[in-house]
Order: C-alpha cells, then structure tokens, then sequence
C-alpha cells in the first residue's frame, strides 16, 4: 500500500499541459509516463493501456514522457553530494554521464549527458547543480574522477575522494541510472543525445518519487 501511495502521488505531480487533441484519458497517460520511467518496457506499457481498451503505439508512450519534461524538484539543501562521472554508449557511441546524489536521501539531484569529458564540462555541470540547489556549504564525495576534483577546487567547493564509506549507498544509484540508460539504448537506438539527456531527467524524477 506503500508503495502504491508513493507512485499515486507521483502520477499526480506530472503535468500534461503539452496535450493537444489527445484521445487517451489524461490518467493513463500519467500512468504510461510513470511505469515506463519506473522500470516497465514500452511494450509492455503499451500492453497496460490495451487492458484498459486503450490502443497506442510505443511511439506515443515515448513522445508522452519527452514532451512531459520532467525535472528532478529544486531548491534540496543536502549536506553531503555524491557526485560521479561515467560512460554509457547511445547508438554505439561513448557519451560521459554526470550525476549528482544527496548522498543521505539517494536522490537524484542533478544529471548531464556529454559527448566527451574535461574539467570544463565538470564545471558547467556543477554550475547547474549549484543553480538548483544550494550545494555551496555541501561536502563533495568523488570517486576518482579528475576532471571533478578539479572542477570541485576551481569552484571553491569542499570536496574529498570517497570510494566507501557514505558513498556505498549511492554508488547503487548510479549502477541503476547506468543499466537503465543502457536499456533506454535498446529500446531508442535511434534517439539522440538530447532526447537520452531529457529521459535521464525524467528517469531522476521518477526515481526521487519511489525511493
């Protein structure tokens, strides 16, 4: 029951304000966009509204969840961030995946997707972070990546390399982003990096929501 209330109130928070002339009931859009960022494939999503006598193709459900433009909530004050780089492959290619955890609550604050990693791209992805939440007396946990550290030192920030401790917790979070991402290659493999970077998005709202 916990979990229902949990993803009951999570449907709700998505907006439909893009919908024009749609026929499907808002309710099941809201609950396509939810189960697919939860974990369910868009066939089988798509296998949940024909039980509600409702036809669509896995196209809609994709364009439902782009065009939904989901965000992670602003304004989190958290006192440690789990910050970390990685590489995912979108249609072949290698793509760098920046994220950021409050490492207390495992949410989802702040994710980028890049073509290629430099302490420059680590800086704007920090300059976001900062931009959203208020992360300027937070404690950094990094994980061995360069281009972090010394974006963390340029931007004054406190920061220290953590492979365990507070990071354990996380360090599943991030696993889950990098296998989902990869499962979001499989289902898109024709999607650009703009639209794998807006479903990531939507992929952190869907997981603060159910955590």
């Amino acid at each position: 029951m916990e979990e229902f209330g949990r993803l009951s109130g999570s449907i709700d928070q998505i907006e439909l304000a893009f919908v024009e002339r749609e026929a499907t009931p808002e309710f099941l859009m809201k609950l396509s966009i939810q189960l697919h960022l939860s974990g369910l494939s868009l066939s089988n999503t798509v296998s949940v509204l024909e039980v509600f006598g409702v036809e669509r193709a896995r196209s809609s459900v994709h364009n439902w969840v782009h065009k939904a433009d989901l965000q992670p909530t602003s304004g989190k004050g958290p006192d440690h961030v789990a910050v970390d780089e990685t590489v995912i492959h979108l249609n072949d290619e290698r793509y760098w995946l920046y994220a950021a955890v409050d490492s207390e609550t495992n949410e989802l604050l702040h994710t980028n997707l890049e073509p290629t990693t430099n302490t420059g791209l680590a800086e704007v992805f920090l300059a976001e972070l900062s931009e959203k939440h208020d992360v300027a007396d937070a404690v950094f946990l990094i994980d061995g990546a360069h281009s972090l550290q010394a974006a963390c030192h340029r931007a004054g920030y406190d920061f220290r390399y953590e492979k365990h401790g507070n990071r354990n917790a996380v360090e599943r979070v991030f696993r889950e982003l990098k296998r989902r991402t990869i499962y979001f290659s499989n289902c898109f493999s024709n999607a650009s990096a703009d639209t794998a970077d807006d479903w990531l998005r939507s992929f952190s709202f869907a997981w603060n929501q159910l955590i």
